[in-house]
């Protein structure tokens, strides 16, 4: 039995569907991903898991017990990192700590411990004294992550927390769960980053447009483009006419402009250089670099929607 089980859950508002019957189980023990860009559905998809929102369609079951008619089977039990700050800027790291565990029915001696014990796991001890309004955006995810442990929950939802963050605190952060997780935490993981997915979760669940795509292991999902290559090419500049020119390549898959970047996935790997180069020299273009990567998640999506992921 899984610990928690998504049913064809369906949430509309008005005309937009922002979730269109998903359903997916989250195992105990494990991270689970939910990959997609911005407006996927991933944040709408947390927010009835957390009880929030209540789906038009679906259910969703805790411990094979329905959280729909009875959200209290899961809320006590539940940690919630939201993609937004929710902390109280004028109040310290400690007095944000304490409101929250109050919150959660900590009191006295259990509540000083677990604040002890969980500003050490999200490394700000030597800071919960300062108001919030001074901490860097790093060390406010930080703070949030601390809230939501405070009631050492079973199962902890992370929504996109490392939007916005300096290097050192996204890094702090993707090993704070992973600790938690070889502690026993289960734990459910959005982000529209590749990579940290790819990091940190042992099955993932791919969004688009409120519907999920791919589910499975990273090696399953990898499957779906085996074979296949993605290249990455760098030029002085980009023209309509190039990308015409490398359109013109029959067995390419995919062209994707991303920044100062064009992005091929194509099975071919022994003609493209001398393709490639032959269609540049076609135009004004003068190619920079070229760079032949692994098949990735990212890889993965662009081939079922055609789009990069963070586009």
């Amino acid at each position: 039995m899984a610990l928690l089980e998504v049913n064809n859950l369906k949430k509309y508002f008005k005309e937009v569907k922002a979730v269109d019957g998903i359903s997916f189980k989250v195992e105990r023990g494990e991270v689970f991903g939910l990959l997609g860009p911005n407006g996927a559905g991933k944040s709408t998809t947390i927010s009835m898991i957390s009880t929030l929102f209540k789906p038009n369609e679906g259910d969703i079951k805790y411990k094979n017990v329905s959280i729909i008619d009875n959200p209290s089977a899961i809320q006590q039990k539940l940690g919630v990192v939201p993609q937004e700050i929710a902390l109280y800027p004028t109040l310290s790291g400690y007095e944000n700590l304490k409101f929250w565990g109050h919150a959660y029915g900590l009191r006295g001696k259990e509540l000083s411990n677990r604040i002890e014990e969980v500003s050490e796991i999200i490394g700000i001890k030597d800071r919960l004294k300062d108001k919030i309004e001074k901490y860097s955006g790093g060390m406010k995810r930080r703070i949030n992550i601390g809230a939501a442990l405070l009631h050492n929950p079973e199962i902890l939802i992370m929504d996109e927390p490392t939007v916005g963050i300096d290097p050192q605190s996204r890094n702090h952060i993707l090993d704070t769960v992973l600790e938690l997780n070889k502690k026993g935490m289960t734990i459910i993981y959005t982000s529209h980053y590749m990579e940290e997915v790819e990091y940190l979760c042992t099955r993932v669940s791919i969004m688009d447009k409120g519907n999920i795509i791919a589910s499975g292991t990273q090696e399953e999902l990898l499957e779906i483009v085996k074979g296949k290559k993605k290249i990455n090419l760098r030029f002085d500049k980009i023209s309509d006419n190039l990308i015409d020119r490398i359109n013109s390549i029959d067995y390419i898959e995919n062209v994707d402009v991303h920044d100062d970047e064009i992005i091929l996935t194509t099975q071919n790997g022994e003609d493209i250089f001398k393709d490639l180069i032959a269609k540049s020299s076609e135009t004004e273009n003068s190619i920079l670099s070229i760079d032949i990567k692994k098949p990735n998640l990212e890889a993965v999506f662009l081939h079922l929607t055609g789009r990069a992921l963070r586009d």
